[in-house]
C-alpha cells in the first residue's frame, strides 16, 4: 500500500495563501501544528478528500524552508508525503540504497522518514506508516485528531497527480521508481509516470525557469466555475484554457 497522503508547499504568506485556498477551492483548516515551531516554521493543513494539502512559512531566518524560497525564487511545492504499510521494508529499502534521511521518528501511533532531496530529488519525499492504515479516511497523525468535521468537498473533491519537474524528468522519474519500486510508465502525453495506489506522480520538463521542483498538482474538480471565478476575483493567473490556475507557486490543474 502506497498513498498520496499530503502534499506540503511553503509560502511566504502564510495568512494570503489560506484565505486563497478557503476562498478558491472552498477548504477548511483542519490542523495548525505547533510542533514545527522548533524548525522555525508555522502551518496548517486542509482536507482535499482523504489526503491533505500542507501549507508551512518560515516564521525566524535560517530555516530549511526560508532557503528553499529563496533558491526557487518564492512559493511553491516541498514535500510529497506517501502513507505506507510496512515502513520498516521501505525503511530497509532506503538504506539498502543508500539515501541519505533527513528525519526518522516514530511513536506507537504513527512512523516515518524524510528523504534527502540530494539522493531523490524534485521534492522532500517522505514515507510514513499511521495507525488505521486500513481505512481510506482513517486517522493521518500530522493532521491532529479531530480532521474530519473540517473535510469539504463541493468544490474539490481529491489531489489526483503532483507534477515534478526537471532537466531529466527520465532520469528523475527512475529514481522515484527504484525508490517506490514502481515501475515507470507513460502518460497519454508522453511523460513519466509512477502510479500510486491513489495518485500519480507525473514527471515533466522544467519550463518555468524555476529549476527542479514540485510544479503542480491535479485536484478532481466538481464546481469548476467557481474555482476560475474566485481565482479572478483573488487576481490569480488562470490558464491552459481555464483549467489551470497558479496558486502559491503551483500549478493547480482542475480534473
Amino acid at each position: 500500500m502506497l498513498r498520496m497522503r499530503q502534499i506540503c508547499l511553503v509560502a511566504e504568506d502564510l495568512d494570503m495563501i489560506e484565505a486563497h485556498l478557503r476562498g478558491v477551492f472552498g477548504l477548511e483548516v483542519c490542523h495548525r501544528d505547533p510542533g514545527v515551531g522548533r524548525f522555525g516554521l508555522h502551518n496548517f493543513l486542509m482536507p482535499i478528500g482523504n489526503a491533505f494539502l500542507e501549507v508551512v512559512s518560515p516564521m525566524t531566518p535560517g530555516t530549511a524552508g526560508g532557503r528553499y524560497l529563496r533558491r526557487r525564487g518564492g512559493d511553491g511545492g516541498y514535500m510529497v508525503i506517501m502513507q505506507c504499510g510496512d515502513i520498516a521494508a521501505r525503511r530497509e529499502h532506503v538504506a539498502n540504497l543508500g539515501i541519505r534521511l533527513i528525519t526518522d521518528s516514530a511513536n506507537d501511533q504513527t512512523d516515518g522518514i524524510q528523504l534527502h532531496p540530494k539522493d531523490v530529488p524534485g521534492a522532500i519525499a517522505e514515507l510514513r506508516w499511521n495507525t488505521g492504515d486500513d481505512q481510506l479516511d482513517g486517522p493521518w497523525n500530522p493532521a491532529g485528531d479531530h480532521w474530519l468535521p473540517a473535510k469539504r468537498e463541493h468544490v474539490v473533491t481529491a489531489m489526483t497527480a503532483a507534477e515534478l519537474q526537471s532537466d531529466d524528468p527520465s532520469g528523475m522519474a527512475a529514481r522515484w521508481s527504484e525508490v517506490l519500486e514502481i515501475p515507470v510508465r507513460s502518460d497519454s502525453d508522453d511523460h513519466p509516470t509512477v502510479a500510486l495506489d491513489d495518485a500519480t506522480l507525473r514527471f515533466v520538463e522544467a519550463t518555468d525557469g524555476r529549476g527542479e521542483g514540485l510544479g503542480g498538482l491535479d485536484v478532481a474538480t466538481l464546481d469548476r466555475g467557481h474555482v476560475i471565478t474566485t481565482a479572478r476575483h483573488h487576481e490569480l493567473e488562470v490558464s491552459g484554457d481555464e483549467s489551470v490556475v497558479m496558486l502559491c507557486g503551483v500549478r493547480f490543474r482542475l480534473v
